[in-house]
């Protein structure tokens, strides 16, 4: 144990790493971040796939301290409620995918993710059918690090050394309609959901097959399974519509979302529940869902939720999302050689390259910090790009100029 090493304990990164090792942020603006020695990044991650309105939005600020200074924090549970989390309910709940939608709201994707599962399985126990607990998910997939979430998370490498898992969750290889089939063949009668998300993100930036998704609406329709589209990075215009299940033209059961519900501002996530699934929890008066968090509802996490998604309708961020990604698109593809970079992947405003052998995608990653610019590396074999919706044309074509430069570099 090293006295040298900070107190704090970084999420996905190597506990012995010398504090030298971070770069310490610390201003945004737009597209770009600030180091403490005044270098300038161009941030083409959104920092962890969040930021869609850019860093350092003064409104969104100015709504934080206004809801911190009269009620910055008050729980929801059972009698009580504030007007942000209702007002941002009623505002997610018009752009959703599916009508007559509401919305639980928790502190990120994780709990998202957890809490559609469980509504999963406790839906299945209010209708009288219990042994209907079984949840598929695929591989790769990216869903979270709680333990419901991880385990349906399709990263082998993220389950290493954290002991028995959560029963009753499976995968199967992503697109693939067969292998859900064969268990649907074998116990249909036990399937509670199936849990996809519309792109993948974190788990390699993968968009589905044609007629993939349909698939699995018309599967979960045959055996009476939820279908639950986690949207934590495609939601809120990242494919250019506010859900990707608008984008796929998918009707799913219920959305998983967080991350650019605030750009970041502060951490909010939630559940958009549809019709059906508020069916069955509203069929017995005396039911009470007995879950939920702390911070579900947060008053000020909400406030910064209705001021970021009110600057990205003023600002025309959705549809500016298309644009963006179409320029970045076209930029990357210029790159693929064969030798080094073999094809670009994924949907929209979302984007990856894939790397051969030849070359290390945390190699070009740490290049690519050289030249101001933010990527984020999945593996040795691809890069991912998911720049805020603000970024202008000219910071879309330095992202893949200083790319090309850095390819050479390495």
């Amino acid at each position: 144990m090293s006295v040298d090493l900070s107190p704090f304990l970084h999420p996905f990164a190597r506990p012995a790493a010398p504090p030298e090792s971070f770069i310490r942020f610390v201003r945004g603006e737009g597209a770009y971040v600030w180091d403490d020695t005044g270098k300038r990044y161009l941030d083409a991650m959104a920092s962890l796939w969040y930021c869609a309105a850019g860093h350092g939005r003064a409104e969104i600020a100015d709504a934080i301290r206004a809801q911190a200074s009269t009620l910055a924090a008050y729980q929801c549970f059972d009698r009580f409620t504030n007007t942000p989390a209702e007002e941002l309910a009623a505002k997610v709940a018009s752009i959703a995918p599916m009508q007559n939608a509401r919305v639980f709201f928790t502190s990120g994707g994780s709990e998202s993710v957890d809490t559609a599962m469980k509504i999963a399985r406790v839906t299945s126990h209010i209708a009288g059918k219990q042994g209907k607990t079984l949840i598929i998910s695929r591989e790769p997939s990216y869903h979270g690090v709680a333990y419901g979430s991880l385990t349906a998370t399709g990263l082998s490498p993220n389950h290493e050394g954290f002991g028995p898992l959560l029963p009753d969750v499976v995968r199967v290889p992503k697109d693939d309609l067969a292998a859900i089939d064969a268990i649907l063949e074998r116990e249909g009668d036990r399937v509670a959901a199936i849990l996809t998300e519309p792109i993948i993100g974190a788990g390699g930036v993968y968009p589905p097959n044609d007629g993939y998704l349909r698939g699995l609406r018309e599967r979960c329709d045959r055996v009476g399974a939820w279908l639950i589209f986690d949207e934590v990075i495609c939601g809120y215009g990242r494919l250019g519509t506010w859900f990707g299940a608008q984008h796929f033209g998918i009707e799913p059961d219920m959305v998983t979302f967080a991350k650019a519900i605030t750009s970041g501002y502060q951490p909010l996530g939630g559940v958009i529940v549809g019709p059906k699934v508020r069916e069955v929890l509203e069929s017995q008066s005396s039911f009470i869902l007995r879950h939920g968090y702390t911070y579900s509802g947060h008053p000020t996490a909400c406030a910064a939720g209705l001021a970021n998604l009110a600057i990205m309708e003023r600002e025309g961020l959705v549809e500016r999302a298309k644009t963006m990604g179409a320029r970045l698109e076209k930029g990357l593809k210029t790159l693929v050689d064969g030798d080094r970079v073999a094809h670009v992947r994924g949907g929209v405003a979302v984007w990856a390259l894939g790397l051969t052998p030849a070359l290390d995608g945390m190699k070009l990653r740490d290049a690519l910090l050289t030249e101001g610019i933010i990527v984020r590396p999945i593996g040795p074999g691809t890069v991912a790009y998911c720049p805020p919706l603000v970024t202008t044309d000219d910071e879309v074509d330095e992202i893949v100029a200083a790319t090309k430069r850095a390819i050479a570099k390495v």
